[in-house]
């Protein structure tokens, strides 16, 4: 008797200390090894009915469907004082447990609330947040089961349509970890071949070591066996389940009627005798009870799961008692980490050391990251070009009607790479613009305002005024446009910054430097001086390159003129051929996808052709033709030109009186001679007539009139100046006016903007209420879990001592 008493003690202190650790893990989300029983099924299989069995009492869990939309886990607590049920919930969020609930109405009724207060509050249909019940009982073993909602095939009316593929989820979730058992029901009336739920099973234990198979509602299948071999063969399982797999045969009482918990009791085990009492005397031959009467009956599964749940307790002890030292001291280190952080607050000098490491640190990262860096992984984190141009709201590029699809465009991009992909993506936009039509009213008011200032007719420069107006119109926006998006990559490298320093913030020397974390008002102030420092660029290099373009648009500006020093680049692909390979190599090859373009394709969309060494056209929109008229050895200067010449004869395109050989004038002479030609030839253009300018004589109507041969040119000095911005000014002004000061000058910025200001200032971002109200509720959730983890781990210290 003493041996037992001594037995039945270790066994019901085992189960407490257990039981302890088991509301401290649901309480604070706690993932440890406990051994537990997790009971599944499809719904109407006996769950419910084999729970109240096991804790001796019903409380009408059927009727509120305890276990459809929440887990239930049950701990029942064999006390031989608690002569009727003792039932306590453990509180939402909580390790502390109300007070007893006696009735078992009121039971079923907190269960109802619980669950659905909390689906109203997650607008669900079920939830795997589980309902801790404590039953103290001294009819109820030392047990802990977890019941789940029952497998369904199809979701009641009303409710989503992929609710049975969530509770199927739920179901796995909670029965994976290895150190749970299952417990399976399936009616005795399904055969096994065509078992709804042994799949499910399967996939979650396939060899059905940890899987305890329940046959319940036996009693309906007694009344199809006439002879012993039908029942050995159906006790057996007939192979489906396997040789090492012993499935419990269990029957409970069908009465639903009010009845006293000691006559339900009395009642259940009157059922187990009955269906001995049947297979011995109701069946030719009785069946084999040396081999299937331990598994006969409701009252050898309860003996069965008990005595399994306390020999893996005892087994796990040894491994839950150094999880447990490892969980305290874990939280010990965090809480101490979490008091210097509060200690902090007050002490300045540490806060501004921590605070210029991190900065430092998140600096380091943006450098990393436009130099190339591939971590974060690209593909959670990098964005497209049709994703740049909606996140960012800026949309497609101004004045360009077809579509700008750069190399590359499909890949998640972020960093230099992602820049890259925007400068290449602009030059494609640019060189889609051509020079705009010109109405003749316009040409009209340019020349003769020229004509009544004495300066003639000024064919030349009229052509000129045009273009420097038109690129000033319609490149302008795109400058603009190109910093804005330029600016929006640079803008998401900061939380790409703090992703890699996050990822790198167990380092010893990230913990040597201070920990920042729940510094709201640093990390927002940090945030914010980083996006400043980004717009600052980008309204600088704006204004830089608005500069280009006021200078090479200028009325003084020898741009639209030099055709020597554009061609000289033309030829053997020196300046601007190795400049726009420079700029663009790293996107000469389409990775999107892994397609490949044929040449026809190529030659049919010219936009979206990466810029080839030997090619002629290096970039969209680039004519050849345009670059051939620059070129020294093509320019031609007629002499006294006819009236009835046509105009074509300006820069080389009609018949050649006169070769220049650039090797032999310098590019002064070039110039001037060529400013002369082209003034002599105004002045007798409008000396033949000045209807002719415009088109209204039948000299005027051919092709050489001169509005056609003033748009004509106004369209090749409008190619020169963008090539001249394109191609010299422009790249080079964005690389070093974005990337240079990101790689150099942020951290500097950084520490200007938030450190370089009295100790009152700086504290402000520190001594936020709502900052340092965090920092206390933190520590005070670390205090109490700390405190319930020692008090654990002290109870599986005395307990391995009795062991």
């Amino acid at each position: 008797m003493d041996s037992s008493t001594t037995t039945t003690s270790e066994s019901k202190s085992r189960f407490e200390a257990y039981n302890r650790l088991q509301a401290a893990a649901v309480a604070f989300g706690e993932k440890l090894p406990i051994p537990e029983i997790v009971a599944v099924g499809g719904q109407s299989d006996g769950k419910s009915s084999l729970l109240e069995a096991l804790l001796g009492f019903r409380f009408n869990v059927r009727e509120v469907e305890m276990g459809t939309r929440r887990p239930l886990i049950l701990q029942m607590v064999h006390d031989q004082t608690a002569l009727e049920p003792r039932c306590r919930f453990q509180e939402e969020d909580s390790e502390e447990y109300g007070s007893p609930v006696l009735s078992a109405t009121t039971i079923a009724d907190l269960i109802k609330s619980r669950t659905d207060a909390l689906l109203k509050k997650t607008k669900t249909t079920v939830s795997a947040k589980p309902i801790v019940m404590r039953a103290e009982y001294a009819h109820c073993p030392n047990l802990t089961i977890i019941d789940t909602p029952g497998f369904i095939l199809k979701a009641k009316k009303g409710e989503p349509e992929n609710t049975p593929d969530e509770i199927l989820s739920m179901v796995k979730s909670l029965a994976s970890p290895p150190h749970r058992l299952l417990v399976f029901l399936q009616q005795s009336s399904v055969e096994w071949c065509s078992s709804l739920w042994l799949d499910a099973v399967r996939e979650i234990d396939p060899t059905f070591k940890r899987t305890i198979v329940v046959v319940s509602k036996f009693d309906n299948r007694l009344k199809e066996f006439t002879d012993r071999w039908e029942v050995d063969r159906y006790l057996s399982t007939s192979g489906y389940l396997g040789d090492s797999v012993h499935p419990y045969f269990v029957a409970l009482p069908k009465d639903r009627g009010t009845v006293s918990n000691e006559e339900f009791r009395r009642q259940i085990g009157q059922v187990d005798s009955e269906i001995l009492r049947h297979l011995r005397e109701g069946v030719n031959g009785g069946f084999d009870e040396e081999k299937f009467k331990p598994f006969i009956g409701f009252g050898c599964l309860k003996e069965y799961l008990e005595s399994e749940l306390q020999k893996r307790y005892r087994e796990s002890a040894p491994a839950t008692l150094a999880l447990l030292e490892q969980r305290c001291d874990e939280v010990t280190t965090d809480l101490a980490r979490m008091e210097s952080k509060i200690r902090a607050t007050s002490d300045v000098a540490y806060l501004r050391r921590s605070a210029m490491m991190h900065a430092a640190s998140i600096s380091t990262h943006v450098g990393a990251l436009i130099d190339g860096a591939a971590d974060p992984s690209p593909e959670q984190w990098g964005k497209t070009t049709a994703e740049e141009q909606s996140e960012s709201g800026i949309g497609s590029w101004p004045g360009v009607s077809t579509e700008v699809k750069p190399p590359n465009s499909t890949l998640k991009l972020y960093g230099g790479a992602a820049f890259e992909r925007v400068m290449h993506e602009f030059r494609c936009a640019t060189y889609s613009i051509e020079c705009p039509p010109v109405s003749r009213e316009k040409v009209a008011n340019i020349l003769l305002a020229h004509a009544g200032r004495g300066g003639g007719g000024r064919v030349t420069e009229a052509a000129a005024e045009i273009a420097r107006a038109a690129a000033r119109s319609w490149i302008a926006p795109l400058l603009d446009t190109a910093c804005d998006r330029l600016a929006y990559v640079l803008r998401n490298l900061f939380d790409l910054a703090v992703e890699r320093n996050h990822s790198r913030d167990s380092s010893d020397y990230t913990r040597s430097n201070g920990d920042m974390d729940g510094y709201v008002g640093f990390h927002g102030a940090l945030r914010h001086s980083y996006n400043c420092f980004v717009k600052d660029l980008a309204n600088q290099c704006k204004q830089l390159i608005r500069h280009h373009l006021d200078s090479v648009t200028s009325p003084y500006s020898q741009v639209c003129y030099e055709r020597d020093l554009l061609g000289s680049y033309v030829q053997g692909g020196s300046s601007i051929y190795r400049f726009n390979q420079a700029q663009v190599s790293p996107f000469c090859i389409e990775l999107s996808d892994g397609k490949t373009t044929d040449q026809d394709e190529i030659m049919g969309d010219e936009e979206n052709i990466p810029p080839e060494r030997n090619a002629q056209q290096t970039t969209p929109g680039k004519s050849t033709t345009a670059k051939d008229a620059l070129r020294e050895s093509q320019l031609t200067v007629p002499e006294t030109p006819s009236p009835d010449q046509p105009c074509d004869l300006v820069f080389g395109v009609g018949k050649k009186k006169e070769q220049v050989n650039g090797n032999e004038l310098g590019a002064k002479k070039r110039h001037a001679r060529m400013v002369a030609n082209s003034r002599n030839l105004d002045h007798r253009r409008l000396h033949n007539g000045g209807e002719n300018l415009f088109g209204n004589s039948d000299i005027g109507s051919r092709s050489g009139s001169a509005y056609s041969d003033i748009c004509s040119t106004a369209a090749q000095y409008f190619s020169r100046i963008r090539e001249v911005l394109i191609e010299r000014s422009v790249p080079s002004t964005l690389n070093s006016g974005f990337l240079t000061p990101c790689r150099d000058k942020l951290v500097v910025a950084l520490g200007i903007d938030l450190f370089a200001v009295n100790d009152e200032k700086f504290m402000d971002m520190f001594v936020a209420p709502s900052a340092i109200s965090a920092l206390q509720n933190e520590r005070q959730s670390l205090h109490k879990r700390q405190k319930i983890l020692q008090s654990c781990l002290h109870g599986f210290k005395n307990l391995a001592r009795s062991l």
